[in-house]
């Protein structure tokens, strides 16, 4: 049985939405870009909201808006996926990383303060996995040190934080929705804000810097091509109006994985429950490995799950180790320890909205197998009668 590690929820309802645009003359800025803000907006519950070609562009946008500036500084998680850093160079600025929590993998707020500088210009905290982060904590250190807050909550898409959704917080909050995500619309962002200025100036920049009323060859201000196409607008309307159900059935997903794990794998740590006042929105399910386990054999354990069949990965690299980040910032291992320790042990396994629960089963089973496999392996490579620690051994079957 092949089982993908993601797949996107479309129905006729997409299907329709997407030819419906066909039968006009407007590919692009059109009635449906429009609609697809103005909901957007109303679900999150945030006064402007601004469609983008990605999440990546909406994170640039957004750093961009609160007025970054060249040798400022933005403090964020080195556990995400690389774009949440990558958005602050855009501007010449310096991602400066804090280490994560050890149970929720979101950037930990007791090192936040200690990581403020006079150059500090923003607080980047990443909803990791859609998991929220404690939004009222960040708020409030960022209002005693007069600094700014942008929500990367690309990967959370109907998670709270004491009743109310992630991406709303901040001074901006920016969502996406490539086709791995709860919902989608192929390629796709979304900015969104209480702020009429950064609104304005971010639909200016997405389309080449044209003031909202000028002509098609007037530009303001330097700009750049972040336009998401009517195409687009249409499938991610539709989905909005299947969201609820979409989270619905990912939730009943992980809770299913959950019991399955933790009652025959002794071996994996399925995701924490999330914390009080707080609502996960399931993007990816990721399970991390007993200590017992090192990177070597966490990488045998998804080559096995692969040869099966399964869709897996590792689930993140950190990105202080990315070697664009080592060349270019001298980051080392033991830099930043329980992100690095995290990492080197979690697995994605297939995780979609339509997934069933005998796929699940066939994916447990296959990782309950797998286990027993890299421990089989692990003791052909121990002569008998020689105690050996893991990481002496870790290379040979890498």
């Amino acid at each position: 049985m092949l089982i993908p590690l993601s797949s996107p929820s479309i129905t006729d309802t997409e299907r329709d939405a997407v030819l419906s645009v066909l039968n006009t003359k407007t590919l692009s800025i059109g009635p449906y870009l429009r609609r697809f803000e103005t909901t957007f907006g109303s679900r999150c519950g945030a006064d402007e909201a601004i469609a983008v070609n990605s999440g990546t562009s909406g994170l640039h946008l957004a750093i961009k808006a609160i007025g970054t500036q060249p040798g400022d500084e933005v403090i964020t998680t080195p556990f995400s996926f690389v774009a949440s850093a990558n958005c602050i160079l855009f501007e010449r600025a310096k991602p400066v990383f804090v280490d994560i929590e050890e149970s929720t993998y979101n950037m930990d707020l007791r090192q936040i303060a200690s990581a403020v500088s006079p150059r500090t210009r923003a607080i980047l905290p990443v909803h990791v996995f859609g998991r929220p982060c404690d939004m009222v904590a960040i708020l409030d250190v960022a209002r005693r040190l007069g600094i700014h807050v942008i929500e990367d909550a690309c990967e959370a898409i109907g998670a709270t934080c004491y009743g109310r959704q992630v991406g709303t917080f901040g001074d901006l909050g920016v969502f996406a929705f490539y086709p791995n995500k709860q919902m989608t619309t192929g390629e796709g962002g979304m900015v969104v804000t209480d702020n009429a200025e950064y609104a304005t100036l971010c639909r200016s920049w997405r389309n080449q810097g044209r003031g909202e009323a000028d002509s098609w060859l007037q530009h303001e201000r330097l700009g750049f091509n972040y336009r998401l196409p009517e195409m687009n607008c249409a499938l991610g309307l539709a989905q909005l109006t299947r969201l609820s159900d979409i989270l619905t059935k990912r939730a009943a997903a992980a809770r299913t994985y959950s019991e399955i794990l933790s009652d025959s794998i002794p071996e994996v740590l399925p995701p924490a429950k999330a914390q009080p006042g707080m609502t996960v929105s399931w993007f990816v399910y990721v399970v991390r490995l007993s200590e017992e386990f090192d990177r070597p054999e966490r990488d045998a354990i998804l080559a096995h799950l692969t040869a099966r069949g399964i869709g897996c990965s590792n689930y993140f690299t950190p990105i202080h180790l990315q070697p664009f980040y080592r060349t270019h910032f001298g980051y080392a291992r033991g830099d930043f320890p329980v992100t690095e320790r995290v990492a080197e042990r979690t697995i994605a396994l297939p995780f979609f909205t339509d997934i069933q629960p005998d796929q699940i089963r066939e994916v447990c089973s296959a990782l309950r197998q797998a286990i027993s496999a890299v421990r089989a392996e692990r003791s052909a490579l121990i002569p008998v009668g020689v105690a050996c620690e893991p990481e002496s051994h870790a290379s040979w079957i890498s």
